[in-house]
């Protein structure tokens, strides 16, 4: 049977009659379905809308489309394949199917040296998810049934699922629902952007930052900390860096106390950071470490808890149940686009696309600074925020010019200009891209212009101290 295509305005209608958006205030929309924005259709680097405007994707589909709108067609071949030998098989009592085993094998060859068994997943929160639980198994099979609590950090997204929102510190998302599931303490994360006294150097700072780590650890009681969960660079707050020795100072104060160390590479594995796994660029050595989005370059749904063999050796003691699950965790179409991904970002040097590039978006980006409406630029990879400043003191941004510029102007003018970035309009004011990874140099420079004369549009019309 056909699907029937409705027309642009009956799209957004129909959307405000039956379709519950995330992250979206829906009962404000309108019976027209004002303010939907309908994706029509895909290409290369670029999305169209309904009413057959196009864009340049600079989000990469929210931080999932590593290879943009190109290989449907090959994408489309694996999975047609997959589907006509084995359309659904759960992973379940013992039972597994060749697409799962084989994508096991390939993220363990990737993966930094140790992490080697996995865990599928529906997607990022679950597979935090199943870092917690599978957390608590070891401690509790190791004799330490009272480590409950978990550390997170300041500004932290970890997903929306009961046990990822106690790790994610945003109360606005928490308080809704009750006390969180999860007992954390939160700590500084590493923007050193606005601080009071900015720290001498990285060795400095990172200094700074492992004391805090350690003196939350202490307050709690070393026995009572189950893991620390962190991103190689956080995405909420702004594409967040570490300094250098930060993650190899996680490392030890885990080893000092007993606690599990999860990197959380939803957003920056397989290629955002020009690595297959993004902690690597800075000496990470975790214990668990937890994955979605790119996995499928956003072909597919996913999630994944990698778990290195200390872990395993635990969890996997004869006779012990890992007593958690997803029916369809591995799915086997979902298995077969992820590998067959993962094929076309070796066979056609993707990560290196971004390593040849990253130097000249860096410089892109670092020159927006000069900007008057720009404090801070930071990032790595194909993966930068623009922190703004305003109208007040110390920085920040009185109402109304928040309103106009922040919330109205710089969007706005953003995809007038067709381009689609992340401006953000909370805590902290950002404007942050993740370009698909196959975009080249004439493409990033594309955004570089459109952000720098969209923001400078923004100095110029507004007084900014």
């Amino acid at each position: 049977m056909s699907r029937t295509i409705q027309p642009p305005g009956e799209l957004s209608a129909t959307a405000s009659r039956h379709l519950l958006l995330n992250m979206t205030p829906n009962g404000s929309l309108g019976a027209g379905g004002e303010g939907v924005f309908v994706v029509r259709r895909g290409e290369g680097p670029y999305i169209d809308d309904a009413d057959g405007r196009r864009y340049i994707d600079g989000l990469s589909g929210m931080y999932c489309c590593q290879l943009g709108y190109s290989y449907a067609d090959e994408i489309a071949d694996a999975a047609a394949r997959q589907l006509r030998e084995l359309c659904f098989s759960p992973l379940w009592s013992a039972s597994a199917h060749p697409v799962a085993i084989e994508l096991s094998e390939r993220l363990a060859a990737l993966a930094p040296e140790g992490v080697d068994h996995t865990f599928f997943s529906g997607g990022g929160a679950e597979a935090v998810e199943t870092a917690w639980k599978i957390t608590r198994k070891y401690h509790a099979l190791r004799g330490e049934p009272g480590r409950t609590k978990a550390i997170s950090r300041r500004g932290a997204y970890h997903g929306l699922t009961l046990g990822a929102l106690s790790l994610t510190d945003d109360p606005g998302l928490k308080e809704p629902f009750g006390p969180p599931a999860i007992e954390t303490r939160f700590v500084a994360n590493t923007n050193r952007y606005g601080l009071p006294a900015e720290p001498a150097d990285d060795a400095a700072f990172t200094r700074h930052l492992l004391a805090e780590v350690e003196a939350a650890i202490l307050a709690e009681g070393p026995e009572t900390i189950a893991m620390l969960i962190a991103e190689p660079v956080q995405n909420r707050g702004g594409c967040i860096t570490p300094p250098e020795g930060y993650w190899p100072g996680l490392r030890a104060l885990a080893d000092r106390y007993g606690f599990l160390l999860v990197a959380d590479e939803v957003v920056t594995a397989f290629g955002r950071l020009g690595k297959w796994f993004g902690g690597t660029r800075y000496g990470a050595r975790p214990d668990i470490i937890t994955l979605a989005k790119g996995i499928t370059a956003g072909y597919a749904p996913m999630g994944a808890t990698m778990v290195g063999a200390r872990v395993a050796e635990v969890i996997n003691r004869p006779g012990e149940v890992l007593n958690h699950g997803y029916t369809f965790g591995g799915h086997p179409l979902s298995a077969a686009i992820a590998l067959r991904s993962l094929h076309i970002m070796e066979r056609d040097r993707i990560l290196e696309n971004v390593t040849d590039l990253q130097d000249h978006l860096a410089k892109r980006m670092a020159a927006l600074g000069d900007l008057p409406i720009v404090g801070d630029v930071r990032g790595a990879g194909f993966f930068y925020a623009l922190e703004l400043t305003g109208d007040t003191e110390n920085g920040g941004f009185s109402d109304a010019l928040r309103a106009a510029v922040v919330g109205d102007l710089i969007p706005r003018r953003l995809r007038e200009a067709g381009l689609l970035a992340r401006v953000y309009n909370r805590a902290a004011p950002l404007v942050q891209i993740a370009p698909p990874l196959i975009s080249d140099r004439a493409l990033l420079d594309r955004i570089a212009d459109i952000i720098g004369n969209t923001l400078d549009e923004a100095s110029a019309n507004f007084a900014i101290a």
